[in-house]
């Protein structure tokens, strides 16, 4: 109940970019129509959080802004309009917000304001804010149930573990949107980074077959390790990329065929061959769903020949984060702390935060801030 709310809370508040960020005292937000107020237990710190609010990576957004990314939280204070989240209850909160009355309309909150007038407006206005604080106001649809009894008191996982659906859940939407299922073969790139490695957890718990490519030798035999040791039933390959379109295309053929393909370069290696090199192992009716900065430039033919499908995605769906939920809850995937390693830090030390998660990336690797 709005009433239960402090008058004001701790938050993680950037004005200047030079300066960084302050903890500062700011009131608290009552919830509306469309919202509930939440008391944040754990965000999550991007590998390049300080990249995007140094400038360093380009990404518009307003300032000031609170702030952070998605976060696991309690339930506070519903809007009057809510119909199942009730105080007490723990969710998810989703940092991809979308336009009611034009979906299209997609930013992230306090990291990107999107490239629509209307994303833009509702960044600016309306949902600026990030998860780096005691207390936030979050649209309703952007709080996802989670079983509190069966993730954390059945299968062990703490609030912060929970945070790394985060990263789970970007790979998740990108797999689902091309129909990855039991006995595929998936190749995914860079599996040594943070989306990629959680990437090849997801796929293997859909069931698919993993062949990990990245040019990290000691990151993909770390990564190999860590799934064979948790989910011994797992069936992952490497392949160290060498730069080398041919090389590497007839390595993967080598422990193909591959069924569907998972991009997700970071900006940093838009211009490395790897995807031609994939797409060329693909089999005929092959899929590829493009969630990086790849280069896109295949072969027409190899695309037309073969039936290959190309799609890309921008993070998930609300239903596939339900449906992520729901795999996780029924024990898909490692339990407790065998899922991810998570290091954590509070808000007054946010710089060593954003160093740590820059550093300590990988497959079941985490930081996270807790207010």
């Amino acid at each position: 109940m709005a009433h239960e709310l402090p008058t004001h809370h701790r938050a993680l508040v950037l004005e200047d970019r030079e300066a960084g960020f302050q903890v500062k005292q700011v009131s608290t937000p009552r919830p509306t129509h469309g919202s509930t107020v939440v008391r944040i237990l754990s965000a999550a710190v991007l590998s390049y959080h300080r990249e995007v609010y140094t400038g360093e990576r380009p990404y518009a957004h307003p300032l000031p802004l609170v702030g952070g990314l998605s976060a696991v939280a309690r339930v506070v204070a519903p809007g009057p309009d809510t119909a199942l989240l009730e105080p007490g209850k723990l969710v998810y909160v989703d940092c991809v917000i979308h336009g009611r009355d034009d979906p299209s309309a997609t930013f992230l909150s306090a990291i990107h304001e999107g490239g629509s007038p209307g994303s833009k407006k509702l960044m600016r206005d309306v949902w600026r804010d990030g998860n780096f604080a005691e207390y936030a106001n979050v649209p309703l649809e952007n709080c996802i149930p989670l079983d509190e009894a069966k993730l954390c008191k059945k299968l062990g996982y703490t609030h912060q573990d929970l945070m790394y659906l985060s990263y789970l859940l970007v790979p998740y939407g990108g797999l689902r949107d091309i129909g990855v299922q039991p006995g595929d073969t998936v190749t995914i790139f860079p599996a040594t980074g943070g989306f990629g490695g959680a990437g090849v957890q997801v796929a293997v718990a859909m069931g698919a077959k993993v062949i990990a490519m990245g040019r990290n030798e000691q990151g993909l035999a770390r990564l190999r390790e860590h799934v064979r040791s948790r989910t011994p039933n797992a069936v992952v390959e490497t392949v160290q990329t060498t730069g080398d379109e041919g090389k590497d295309a007839e390595a993967l053929q080598a422990v193909g065929p591959i069924d569907a393909i998972l991009d997700l370069t970071p900006p940093a290696a838009a211009k490395s061959p790897h995807l031609k090199s994939a797409a060329t192992a693909l089999r005929k009716g092959g899929r590829m769903s493009l969630m990086g900065f790849g280069d896109f430039s295949i072969s027409g033919w190899k695309v037309i020949s073969d039936d290959i499908t190309m799609k890309g995605k921008l993070m998930y769906s609300r239903e596939d984060m339900v449906q992520f939920v729901k795999m996780l809850e029924n024990g898909a995937f490692p339990k407790g702390a065998d899922l991810v390693d998570v290091k954590t830090f509070a808000l007054e030390e946010w710089k060593e935060a954003f160093d740590a998660a820059a550093e300590y990336m990988g497959i079941g690797r985490l930081v996270t801030l807790v207010p």
